[in-house]
């Protein structure tokens, strides 16, 4: 890990140290594992580090762990466009309660990837001010990139126009 990582990751435990689940790296890649309901909280205080802020997020995307618990990750990855680094911060969410805190309010540009996520995974971004279906039609009922979801698809489930 470099030294600029190394510190941001010592201020986001000094702050942050009972919602850190982990802390991993690899290929120079930092990966924080953290508890869902402080996301915003977190990435607030990652946009707003003065040696070292991240004010870019590049990506949030969701992933099927296809777990018992702890089904699904949403992973956020920020850059910081002065240092010219980047981390990644992961958070676990059942699917009984596929719900997490929107960061829309800390990045505006996060508005797509969350719409995105939630039309493919069914993740809900709670607070998210314009949460509807960005590819799959709005009464669409499931969710293309759940890892049980058949690889033809379902037969029938979307109307196609006629030639």
């Amino acid at each position: 890990m470099n030294e600029i990582l190394e510190n941001v990751v010592e201020k986001l435990r000094g702050e942050f140290d009972d919602v850190i689940l982990g802390v991993s790296e690899f290929r120079g890649d930092v990966t924080v594992l953290v508890q869902r309901n402080r996301i915003t909280d977190i990435t607030r205080f990652l946009r707003d580090l003065s040696n070292c802020p991240f004010n870019l997020i590049e990506d949030i995307c969701g992933v099927d762990r296809f777990e018992r618990k702890e089904r699904f990750e949403v992973v956020y990855h920020l850059f910081s466009l002065e240092k010219k680094v980047r981390i990644c911060l992961k958070v676990r969410i059942d699917e009984a309660e596929p719900h997490v805190p929107t960061v829309t309010g800390v990045f505006p540009g996060a508005n797509w990837h969350e719409r995105e996520t939630f039309d493919m995974y069914g993740i809900v971004f709670d607070g998210h001010p314009d949460l509807r279906r960005v590819y799959m039609p709005e009464d669409y009922e499931h969710f293309p990139m759940r890892k049980d979801f058949p690889l033809l698809g379902i037969p029938g489930s979307i109307k196609l126009p006629r030639h």
